[in-house]
């Protein structure tokens, strides 16, 4: 396990911010794996059950907002990290029009925040600042935006993402030179997926969260945007390319200081309803039915993404479709309200198995 990604990350100190979210816990558990050191910062987990406490890892973690730049400030000047993975945020489209100063006081002062602290930090060599497919002015275009579009966003949680892209790229331009004193410079790329899914999500507001936790109550899930296009993917394919990604920062090669898509096949952009109907195909338990769409907070109808610049230069590709996605998914939630078992190690090895047939870059 230890020698992924060309084995960079054994006993490497590795920063997560948001570690007790659902992305994050994943990508806690599988750095752990590979035998790095890593330290969480985040806010308490706020569901329960939470894939974070459920795993119960064998690391640093500490609970604090990322909107305390001293709090902050002092995790990075303590654990001297060496690459930092920024995942912290208000992560709900929703919940963005509930609270929006909440949101944009998270996603965007969060990662000044972040980045002011890898200023002041020279242990700091990379930094992976996680925003989101939604950072770009969506048109409901049917191609998938590219790294280049332009920012944009709606609602504030898009508005937000789209802000923390802009605030990284003035700190990259700004600040991000030679240290004198070290000779180094920590190079900075942002990250943009589809929408993940997968074991251990139980996040308010989000279409597989809510299917599952109504099948374990034998209760009828009401959908909204039944119609909405979305980008699914399995949590750990994004991961795997914020994985490359790190690497190539830390072997020091600048050319890959910059913004990144990892999303999926163009085919698997699939609507809310065709998600729900594959997913009770796996759990016969849910039940759904459509709500209508009048009086809805705007959501964009379609998104994808194109990955073919991470593909061609990165040599970074998926490994399960979502086909496979929403099935793993589907077993893993079942596993645990039939039989309280955690099967992210048994989902993890299922991967890397698959990634390995599949002859990808990062195993070899």
């Amino acid at each position: 396990m230890d020698t992924l990604f060309a084995g960079v990350y054994r006993n490497r100190k590795v920063l997560i911010t948001g570690h007790t979210g659902f992305k994050g816990s994943w990508l806690a558990f599988w750095l752990r794996l590979m035998g790095a050191e890593v330290c969480g910062y985040s806010l308490a987990p706020e569901t329960n059950p939470s894939h974070f406490s459920l795993l119960n890892l064998n690391m640093h973690s500490i609970i604090a907002d990322i909107r305390d730049l001293q709090s902050l400030t002092v995790c990075f000047q303590t654990f001297q990290p060496e690459i930092v993975f920024h995942l912290a945020a208000q992560s709900l489209v929703r919940r963005s029009y509930r609270n929006p100063i909440e949101t944009f006081a998270t996603n965007v002062m969060g990662t000044a925040n972040v980045l002011e602290a890898c200023r002041n930090t020279n242990s700091a060599h990379a930094v992976v600042i996680v925003t989101s497919d939604k950072c770009y002015r969506n048109n409901d275009c049917e191609w998938g935006y590219r790294e280049n579009d332009p920012m944009g966003g709606r609602d504030p949680y898009s508005a937000s993402k789209g802000c923390a892209e802009l605030v990284t790229a003035a700190y990259r331009a700004s600040f991000f030179g030679e240290k004198p004193d070290t000779g180094l410079k920590p190079l900075i790329s942002t990250v943009r997926a589809g929408n993940v899914i997968g074991g251990g999500d139980w996040a308010e507001d989000r279409l597989v969260p809510d299917a599952v936790r109504a099948a374990s109550r034998r209760e009828t899930l009401k959908i909204r945007n039944p119609h909405a296009i979305r980008p699914w993917q399995h949590v750990l394919e994004p991961l795997s390319g914020y994985l490359m990604l790190g690497q190539k920062l830390l072997e020091g090669k600048s050319e890959f200081a910059d913004a990144w898509n990892f999303g999926p096949q163009d085919d698997d952009a699939l609507t809310v309803r065709e998600v729900m109907n594959a997913l009770k195909i796996h759990w016969s338990l849910l039940d759904f039915i459509e709500e209508s769409e009048n009086n809805q907070p705007h959501e964009a109808g379609m998104l994808k993404l194109d990955s073919s610049r991470a593909k061609q230069t990165l040599g970074w590709r998926p490994v399960w479709d979502c086909g496979q996605a929403i099935l793993q998914a589907a077993k893993w939630y079942q596993a645990f309200y039939d039989r309280n078992v955690i099967s992210t190690r048994s989902d993890m090895d299922d991967y890397l198995f698959a990634a390995r047939s599949k002859g990808v870059i990062w195993m070899k």
